[in-house]
């Protein structure tokens, strides 16, 4: 057998009391594909992180291609073969794709630059591994596929031979992801290895030859692609035996609830262009789209922190208030896109984030004086009803991890905690929001967090809210959605029986066809 590319042997790296990485030795071949797998907290991160030079483990050590890696050191991973292509872009929009893949490669001393070899070379590697790209095309006009592409061939440029791939499909379309594999599999053919991380079970199946999981900073399990289950290797993940959440039909929806007309609103990049849209009580209608074709601009409308241009939202029967605080009597709950920033203020307490929208509530303030006592029950109420963990009631929201963080956010979003008003200002007895906007809700959750807050959604829908989810994974789109939509460059097209849509339809809409095309390709199957 042909020694390994990487070879990870006892790394162990501790934050104080916390041990991230626990005594972890993993092998890469050349021309392998191996999947690393985990919940959020398992260790992934610092693993990759030790490998790629941004943490020095406290034990342990690393030699790629057979020679030792000196630790913490970047320009040593990288000067060693070892490229990584983050989830999240570190792309210039201003500047070209050439400009891009140069930047950082050329000595500062270096009087003039070489751009003419630069771009001989970035076109040789760009036809070798089958990722065409114009050099001069600026960024920022690029496709999110193509600019994926720009970060690969970013890492392929300084000559990775090792490529870690963070969720590289996660913001992708069907057809993108599709065109992903093929390179993929073409870049394997030719020798490179790759390390690809992923929440989706289904990709890492197709695409790795070899799974490694790991689980509280422990490897538990390594397994041939071929001989393993998305069963399996979900139970490897949590410990246990996991079954995702099925949404059952509706027997019927209940009357509309919010209701959209011609609504425009006026924004160069994150806007909404004659959208209609009725959301009917006890259902979910499921947006998907590739992020920045204006969900952003949908979900902000529904929540009362932007304003429609044209056109008319109505929410039981009423003109839509304009101010988020109506909007939380009135029953209007939001799970927000960022959680860290939207939906948390990180150095409050937990108990101050569970009532931080609805702090001018009677039963939580008066005359200006806060109710601690009943805020701090409030979110004790939370706290258990939703197994929120990782700290008491007093704790920092930054404490938490992402999944207890959105276990919070959904708390506060679905527990009311005393009578909500109609619209006429008589009150309401209610236990659950009417109009649920839940943006992006599993976006960077490990599959417990992801099968908990699906089951959250669910069981509201099932208790009579109206549900709006935006959701880039067309996996959840598809298992939750009642009626699914597909918002491209600000339009909406119609919001058809989930069954109606094929994942080949719904990629055509999320590039960018037609309403009607969509509509005609999805009723075709």
């Amino acid at each position: 057998m042909t020694p390994p590319v990487l070879q990870l042997t006892g790394i162990t790296k501790r934050f104080g009391a916390l041990v991230a990485n626990d005594h972890i030795s993993l092998s890469l071949q050349a021309g392998e594909v191996l999947a690393l797998l985990g919940e959020n907290g398992a260790g992934k991160s610092t693993l990759v992180s030790i490998l790629f030079g941004h943490y020095t483990a406290d034990a342990g050590h690393i030699e790629v291609f057979g020679r030792p890696l000196p630790p913490g050191d970047p320009k040593a991973a990288l000067n060693a073969g070892i490229g990584m292509v983050h989830q999240h872009f570190t792309l210039a929009d201003n500047l070209s794709v050439l400009d891009n893949v140069m930047m950082g490669s050329e000595p500062l001393w270096q009087p003039f630059t070489r751009r003419h070899q630069a771009r001989q070379k970035l076109l040789d590697v760009a036809q070798r591994f089958g990722l065409q790209v114009n050099p001069q095309a600026l960024v920022g006009n690029l496709s999110v596929g193509e600019r994926q592409r720009v970060e690969i061939l970013k890492a392929l440029y300084r000559g990775a031979r090792i490529l870690i791939l963070d969720e590289p499909t996660a913001v992708l379309t069907p057809q993108e992801s599709e065109a992903l594999f093929d390179v993929l599999a073409q870049m394997v053919a030719q020798g490179l290895s790759i390390i690809f991380i992923s929440h989706k079970l289904g990709e890492v199946l197709r695409v790795s030859h070899r799974v490694a999981v790991l689980r509280g900073g422990q490897l538990v399990a390594q397994a041939s692609a071929a001989t393993t289950t998305q069963a399996q290797l979900a139970q490897w993940m949590v410990g246990h035996a996991l079954e995702a959440p099925q949404r059952h039909p509706t027997a019927h929806t209940g009357a509309p609830v919010c209701v959209l007309r011609n609504v425009s609103t006026r924004h160069a990049r994150e806007r909404l262009a004659q959208v209609s849209l009725t959301l009917n009580a006890g259902e979910i209608v499921a947006i998907a789209g590739v992020s920045g074709n204006g969900q952003v601009a949908l979900a902000e409308l529904l929540c009362g922190t932007r304003s429609a241009d044209s056109g008319q939202v109505e929410l039981l029967g009423q003109p839509l208030p304009a101010h988020p605080s109506q909007l939380v009597a009135l029953g209007v709950a939001r799970i927000p896109e960022d959680r860290h920033t939207v939906g948390l203020v990180g150095d409050l307490p937990l108990w101050e984030n569970a009532v931080s929208e609805r702090l001018r509530s009677p039963l939580f303030s008066r005359w200006g004086w806060v109710r601690r006592a009943a805020a701090q029950a409030y979110a004790q109420r939370v706290m258990q009803a939703f197994d929120v963990r990782g700290g008491g009631a007093h704790s920092a929201a930054r404490s938490l991890s992402g999944g207890n963080m959105q276990k919070l956010i959904l708390g506060r979003a679905l527990l009311h905690p005393g009578p909500t008003q109609s619209p006429t200002g008589a009150a309401a007895e209610s236990t659950v929001a009417r109009l649920i906007v839940a943006h992006q809700p599993t976006w960077g959750l490990d599959i417990g967090a992801v099968a908990y807050v699906q089951a959250q959604l669910l069981a509201a829908r099932d208790a009579g809210a109206a549900v709006l989810l935006i959701s880039d994974d067309l996996d959840e789109v598809l298992t939750l959605g009642d009626r699914v939509a597909v918002m491209h460059a600000g339009h909406l097209s119609a919001a058809l029986p989930a069954q109606a849509w094929s994942r080949e339809a719904i990629g055509l809409a999320m590039a960018g066809a037609t309403t009607q095309a969509a509509g005609e390709t999805a009723h075709a199957t």
